[in-house]
């Protein structure tokens, strides 16, 4: 019966990598079937062609200089973007110093999300809200009737104008992390007829006198407006600020495109990025530069307790909290909608948010009536949109993929010509056990084809040409694993044990070394791919990922079937098309079990051989050293007999004399 090392089970190893296998393509198969999944990868934009956008900046007042600085942190940001957006292998650089050259790929379907997020402009900022008011359409100017008679108007003030004090109490609140119990708004409450605010509290800046009584100055003068004393004050709302609020009508889509002038120093005047609510905003208070995070999650109770509410937490920086603690000091002592807190990305409103208590610390929770995609989205639009300048898209190109495609064909030419010359020397140099190497190529190849298909459709990862240049690369990382275990087997072959210890044995030494090699391999990946950016990084996931799976073929395939192959009487046998032939080898001793062994070539002598007995590992030693003994006892055995009779032939001589 054939020897079994304890505790080897090669069968349930490969059982469980075959499950992995078939699991693998019937997820993909399913995607297939049931969604947008494919059998061929999606291709990067150097194979398969894209999009080319060119973003030029724009200087807008309080900005300061254009520096190389700002444009790298730009080029960041929106890398981030992109990558949010699940579009991989995009290309984002500078040109010139200046311009920013973004390059998406995939098809206009495919990039519409991404193209949307590259054309904003996104500066973030934080306004004060001075007045609020639903997104409805302005009201026709009054026209004559046929009989020449003019038609009712609405009641109340024109249609659009806004009021100071308007009420509007929203659902959103902001309030120190952790603790905040609001809901977000969807249209803003306490609104009203056609979007006009409620009655105000105090009369409009507008310098008029309320008793009709002329003020100081020239006779009918009107008097100075009042200079604002804050950013919430109402004396901001001049007559042309109410002109434009008036209007303004935030269900045309050419409103919610954001990127509209926004002077920080300067009300603002604009529509949510949803259109049902219209603002006048307040200066600038807080940048969104100042944004130090910005994450989504559950809401944490002040016991500690988590609860199933959606929120966003979110954090300034020095600069940004001292300010943050001064607005929200005074946001708090305002009626609505005063006490609100307009998050303005690219000209528009994210979300306006209650203040309900003051925030000294920096660290506020947004709350609402989110879900799990609301709020990341918002957490998203506050953590990547602030750019440290605007930006305007110069051009917009498709690109072909002609010359990607010649490359592809070249790389994978040279792929199958690599992969041939390792078959060859494989079955020259290792002969039959060569197979097992082309089988474990073929595998590995099978997983990783598979891995990228699945990564394709369910993370939108894109193959380009560096990717499959490190694909290529792994052919060799894949075969050295190979040959560093079957080195170490016939090592063991060669000091004269048998084929399944020799596996075993061999296994143990082999191991560590494939450890160390895939390890640092997979480390010098990961750092490429940190520090990498555009095509280098294809490349460096590529190794990585191909490192990875090198270990698991050489784990849950290559060692057990050789593990099964040793039980065989063809490779066991040591045949000499196996791989594992003594004689070519070069082994002197073989082992012939029970301990003892037997030189090459003698023939296998039953147990009746009384002139040549058996002797076990011990006792060959134990005679080796023994015989050297002997030898050395016989070279010295000569020189002393030579010394003892100088010694004697002396004494002689001097007693004759």
């Amino acid at each position: 019966m054939a020897n079994r090392a304890p505790g080897s089970r090669p069968g349930r190893t490969l059982g469980a990598l075959g499950l992995l296998v078939l699991v693998m393509a019937g997820t993909l198969l399913a995607g297939i079937r049931w969604s947008d999944a494919s059998l061929a990868p999606k291709l990067a934009l150097d194979l398969a062609g894209g999009t080319q956008i060119v973003l030029t900046p724009v200087v807008e007042p309080g900005q300061g200089e254009i520096t190389d600085q700002t444009i790298d942190d730009a080029i960041a940001i929106i890398r981030q973007r992109v990558n949010a957006s699940g579009v991989s292998e995009a290309e984002v650089s500078s040109q010139g110093g200046r311009n920013i050259v973004v390059e998406l790929p995939g098809s206009p379907e495919e990039q519409a999300q991404a193209r949307e997020l590259v054309r904003q402009s996104a500066q973030m900022r934080f306004r004060p809200v001075l007045v609020e008011a639903a997104a409805l359409p302005p009201q026709p100017e009054p026209t004559a009737t046929p009989t020449g008679e003019p038609t009712a108007t609405p009641t109340g003030e024109p249609t659009g104008t806004p009021t100071q004090g308007a009420t509007s109490e929203p659902d959103a609140t902001i309030a120190p992390a952790p603790t905040a119990t609001t809901d977000q708004r969807a249209v803003p409450r306490h609104l009203g007829a056609a979007g006009t605010p409620t009655a105000p509290a105090t009369p409009a800046p507008t310098g008029e006198p309320t008793d009709g009584t002329a003020t100081e100055g020239a006779p009918g003068e009107e008097a100075p407006a009042p200079e604002p004393t804050s950013p919430s004050d109402l004396a901001w709302i001049t007559p042309e600020i109410q002109q434009q609020f008036a209007e303004l009508d935030c269900t045309d889509e050419s409103n919610l495109t954001g990127g509209a002038a926004d002077d920080p120093t300067q009300p603002l005047v604009t529509c949510s990025q949803d259109g049902l609510a219209k603002y006048i905003l307040g200066p600038v208070e807080v940048e969104g530069t100042n944004i130090a995070s910005a994450e989504a999650g559950l809401a944490v109770t002040a016991q500690g307790v988590q609860t199933n509410t959606w929120v966003v937490q979110l954090e300034f920086d020095g600069e940004g909290a001292e300010a943050f603690r001064e607005t929200t000091e005074r946001l708090v002592t305002l009626p609505p909608p005063q006490n609100q807190f307009a998050i303005v990305l690219d000209g528009l409103v994210v979300s306006a948010p209650r203040v309900n208590e003051p925030i000294p610390t920096g660290q506020a929770e947004i709350s609402g009536s989110f879900d799990q995609e609301s709020a990341q989205t918002l957490a998203n639009q506050l953590k990547f949109g602030a750019l440290p300048i605007s930006f305007q898209v110069e051009t917009e190109d498709q690109i072909s993929a002609l010359l990607g495609s010649e490359q592809l064909q070249r790389g994978l030419l040279a792929g199958v010509i690599g992969l041939g010359l390792v078959v060859v020397y494989s079955v020259l140099q290792y002969r039959a056990l060569g197979l097992v190497t082309v089988a474990s190529l073929v595998l590995a190849g099978l997983i990783t084809y598979l891995a990228i298909a699945l990564l394709s459709w369910y993370q939108g990862y894109r193959l380009s040409l560096p990717g499959v240049a490190g694909l290529i690369v792994a052919i060799g990382i894949t075969v050295d694993s190979f040959i560093v275990y079957f080195e170490r087997v016939r090592d063991e072959v060669r000091e004269g044990r048998s084929l399944v210890v020799a596996v075993e044995n061999g296994w143990k030494r082999a191991r560590r070394t494939i450890l160390a090699s895939d390890s640092v391999n997979f480390l010098a990946a990961v750092v490429l791919y940190l520090l990498a950016v555009g095509g280098v990084r294809g490349f460096a996931f590529t190794l990585g990922l191909t490192t990875l799976i090198d270990l698991l073929v050489v784990v849950m395939f290559t060692h057990p079937v050789l593990v099964l192959l040793a039980r065989t009487k063809f490779f066991g046998g040591g045949h000499r098309l196996s791989g594992f032939d003594a004689e070519h080898l070069g082994r002197t001793v073989a082992y012939a079990g029970r301990g003892r062994v037997r030189q090459p070539g003698r023939a296998r002598r039953g147990p009746a051989a009384p002139d040549q007995p058996r002797m076990t590992l011990a006792e060959r030693k134990a005679a080796e050293r023994k015989a050297a003994e002997q030898e050395r006892a016989a070279q010295e055995q000569p020189a002393s007999q030579e010394q003892s009779e100088s010694e004697n032939a002396g004494s002689s001589r001097a007693k004759e004399s």
